[in-house]
């Protein structure tokens, strides 16, 4: 099979990737041999591109070099073959969900994080879904708590977590605000933000009144700023605000406002995304019932991976981005394993 595959880490991709051919995998007992038609990109995608912050490497991905082909996890697809103990999937189901090495026209997937692609969405929608999709509904419904009648703020509103995190808010019946660039002000409000704050004109802290609700799924604000913008007892949850920093990335930020929730009246923390076949069950029953729409910005044919990460790290991309898994796409790949 043709697949994207990378042998070294680094922070860019830019001559990292190739096209060649490998061995489809050969899935277990309790896996789903997937016949990939589209991925998608997201910041996890660079963090197993790049094998930063190291301790990404001692969770399993590869401590000098990646353990996997190449860093997809998002995908959509049709179901090729089924392990002896996988359930409630057959060979031709329309499917999505989420994986290791989905930049690749066939991925082994578990059957606990896989489900019924959404009958509404394209096999490029459906892939942008799965990631993003299940972190902000974690972050909205499990960790924020949001419920009918709530101020809610949402940083980063306009990128891939953000922009499903507005709508999974609306459809939790809140009053939603979204944080975002001047360019992107149009789609936050299109994705049914209530109020949208241009960043770069406002401070969304000396917004009144206060929040019950702060979900920062990028903005790099400071503690002091989101409490600021919090109720007394307001909650906060910090999904993103990478940085460049090899140790930590960033993620002391989400251990300091944990720490700091112990001993004020707000509650504020991070988590880690769990990947699980019932929150995207959850997400195609938004989805089908017309209340969230993936924001797909552009769709990159799998060659051009490389071009779709650039897109994202340079902050350009206005929702999620695709990648097409199209053997009529492709350009000659290199030579490898049988296919």
């Amino acid at each position: 099979m043709s697949a994207v595959v990378q042998d070294r880490y680094a922070p860019a991709p830019e001559g990292l990737f190739q096209i060649a051919q490998i061995d489809r995998p050969t899935i277990t007992a309790d896996e789903v041999l997937v016949r990939v038609h589209a991925a998608s990109v997201d910041r996890g995608t660079w963090h197993i591109m790049a094998g930063l912050p190291y301790p990404i490497r001692l969770a399993g991905f590869g401590l000098r070099r990646p353990k996997y082909a190449n860093p997809g996890r998002n995908l959509a697809g049709t179901v090729e073959e089924v392990g002896g103990s996988a359930t409630g999937f057959t060979p031709g189901d329309e499917v999505y969900g989420m994986a290791t090495s989905t930049f690749a026209e066939y991925a082994a997937v578990r059957a606990d994080k896989l489900a019924p692609k959404p009958t509404n969405l394209s096999f490029d929608e459906a892939a942008a879904v799965p990631v993003s999709g299940c972190t902000a509904l974690q972050a909205v419904r499990t960790h924020g708590r949001v419920e009918a009648g709530e101020k809610v703020l949402i940083l980063g509103a306009s990128g891939g977590v953000g922009s499903f995190a507005v709508q999974i808010a609306k459809a939790s019946g809140a009053e939603v605000t979204g944080v975002c660039s001047t360019s992107k002000v149009d789609l936050v409000g299109n994705l049914g933000a209530d109020h949208v704050i241009d960043y770069t004109d406002e401070d969304f802290a000396d917004r009144g009144p206060r929040f019950d609700v702060v979900i920062d799924t990028g903005g790099n604000a400071r503690l002091s700023q989101l409490r600021r913008a919090l109720t007394p007892r307001g909650r906060l949850v910090i999904v993103g605000g990478e940085t460049d920093g090899r140790l930590l990335g960033g993620s002391d930020r989400g251990i300091r406002a944990k720490v700091l929730s112990l001993f004020v009246g707000q509650q504020m923390g991070t988590f880690v995304t769990s990947e699980n076949a019932a929150d995207l069950m959850t997400l195609r029953d938004l989805i089908e019932a017309g209340q969230l729409t993936p924001a797909v910005d552009r769709t990159y044919p799998l060659d051009e991976v490389a071009a779709a990460i650039r897109h994202m790290l340079e902050g350009k991309a206005r929702g999620k981005l695709a990648v097409s898994v199209s053997p009529g796409r492709l350009q000659t790949p290199a030579t490898g394993s049988t296919p």
